[in-house]
């Protein structure tokens, strides 16, 4: 059955992989539809990873297909790898990439919400070298960017929405803050943003922990790189750091 996760055979997946060659050499529409039918199973179960997060499960089968469409153009037969090993990736990137979007009330072009995130850890690291916080000008010089473009991220973080809570993490999609932390889907606005304003009263190192966590979708491993500590000190200090959240958020919600 077409678009079936598990069911190639050595001989279906070579014949895949001969009408991926195909329609490398033809660019066959016809045949490129065909490959992307036949494959629509893997997109939807991917899209169904990433349901319950507050996203309408269309709108997440079509950014899954965008997904798989993506890899079906960039899929390279000669290489010999199985398509689906390939387009797994492609597709939940994607779904990925659309949660990090649907974060900002405003539209926030990429650059601007990369550029804040480069920004606060410059900040924190700065701020540690100096003493004190540091002034834009000398987060420019330290990102060397202009003033500007640090203002321009600073002023991005107005826009960040508190629903991000609900976008799953790179490195396991089935877990979002709201997940780690048990709240109840009732009352979400208004819960939502009481946690942003407990994670603003955390310490400075755990407010970056748990925003480069749970809303930059950083792994354990690339956090401990930017935080120049261990993967392990990492875990501790988020898990240290989750139920104490998980205790002042029960407390204000009675």
């Amino acid at each position: 059955m077409a678009g079936r996760l598990d069911d190639e055979s050595p001989a279906d997946e070579q014949a895949i992989l001969e009408r991926f060659s195909r329609y490398r050499r033809s660019g066959d529409r016809a045949l490129r539809n065909e490959l992307i039918e036949h494959h629509r199973g893997l997109a939807l179960h991917l899209a169904q990873r990433f349901a319950h997060r507050g996203e309408p499960f269309d709108d997440l089968v079509q950014v899954a297909m965008l997904g798989l469409l993506k890899a079906v153009e960039r899929f390279d037969p000669d290489r010999g790898a199985a398509f689906s090993s390939f387009a797994a990736p492609t597709i939940s990137g994607e779904l990925k990439r659309h949660f990090r979007d649907r974060t900002w009330s405003v539209k926030v072009p990429r650059r601007i919400q990369e550029m804040r995130l480069e920004v606060r850890a410059a900040a924190d690291a700065l701020h540690q070298r100096l003493g004190r916080a540091p002034a834009p000008a000398e987060l420019a010089a330290d990102l060397s960017v202009t003033t500007d473009e640090v203002l321009e991220a600073m002023e991005a973080t107005n826009a960040y929405r508190a629903t991000s809570l609900s976008a799953p993490l790179r490195d396991e999609p089935d877990v979002a803050l709201e997940q780690r932390l048990g709240t109840d889907p009732t009352g979400e606005l208004d819960r939502d943003v009481l946690l942003e304003q407990l994670i603003d009263e955390l310490p400075e190192r755990e407010q970056r922990l748990i925003r480069l966590r749970f809303f930059g979708d950083l792994t354990q491993s690339e956090i401990a790189e930017q935080l120049g500590i261990s993967q392990m000190h990492v875990s501790r200090l988020l898990r240290r750091t989750l139920l104490d959240l998980r205790e002042r958020l029960g407390d204000a919600l009675g």
